[in-house]
């Protein structure tokens, strides 16, 4: 596919996270958000052990691809053994992996790039609340995203964590113009502008979008892209 994350450039984009869909209609939920305005679609795989839970494998992304054949699919990797799951989600239509520092840091990041990056998909490094942002850097330059964590990841619906923002402003001086940071977890219309304003520039919402009415969720994400709060 030829969307990247660095196109259209700068704007901040909106990726509803479907681990807050309704699982009975996916279908329905996924092309909802992506007809009310959402960028992209945000895939949480957790496999059990890295995280607490155990969500979704490369059967969802797949049906998905089938059925949105133009959607970019964001795949973010919570699992311990991540190489395993790159050829697996790229045949299923992924159009981005992203896997944490947790697990594979080092040269066994910058190695893992360069294979996702050969399947044609972009790539992103993750990092966990507790994780120190230095963790990202002996690979990040191969890589076309950072993800912050805003939450301890496993489940949907936590409070957002503030001080990760730091992380969020040492990356932004450090991250070339082309590179973009995605924040996950915790993502409402509240804490939205103060992840904008650190140099977030991808926003993953769960509840905020999915937990709202069909008919609301254009606006909820109008409000995500635009810093504006509910309250205003």
């Amino acid at each position: 596919m030829t969307w990247t994350f660095a196109h259209p450039p700068r704007l901040p984009l909106i990726a509803p996270s479907i681990l807050s869909a309704d699982f009975g209609h996916m279908l329905r939920d996924a092309q909802g958000v992506l007809e009310a305005g959402a960028d992209l679609l945000h895939l949480d795989i957790m496999d059990g052990h890295f995280v607490p839970n155990l969500t979704m494998g490369p059967d969802m992304c797949r049906w998905l691809r089938h059925h949105l054949p133009l959607a970019h699919l964001d795949v973010h990797l919570m699992v311990t053994d991540p190489a395993r799951f790159v050829e697996p989600f790229a045949k299923a239509g992924a159009s981005h992996l992203t896997f944490h520092a947790e697990v594979v840091g080092g040269p066994a990041g910058v190695e893992l790039c360069r294979r996702i990056r050969g399947l044609g998909l972009t790539v992103g490094i993750a990092v966990n609340p507790p994780t120190s942002v230095e963790a990202l850097f002996p690979a990040i330059e191969h890589a076309d995203l950072a993800l912050v964590m805003s939450v301890n990841p496993g489940f949907s619906g936590q409070a957002f964590i503030p001080s990760v923002l730091d992380k969020v402003r040492t990356l932004r001086a450090r991250l070339r113009p082309d590179q973009r940071i995605e924040m996950d977890g915790g993502i409402s219309t509240t804490t939205a502008p103060d992840c904008r304003a650190a140099g977030c520039d991808v926003l993953v919402a769960a509840s905020a979008v999915f937990g709202v009415a069909n008919d609301r969720r254009a606006l909820a994400i109008k409000q995500l892209r635009s810093g504006v709060s509910k309250s205003e």
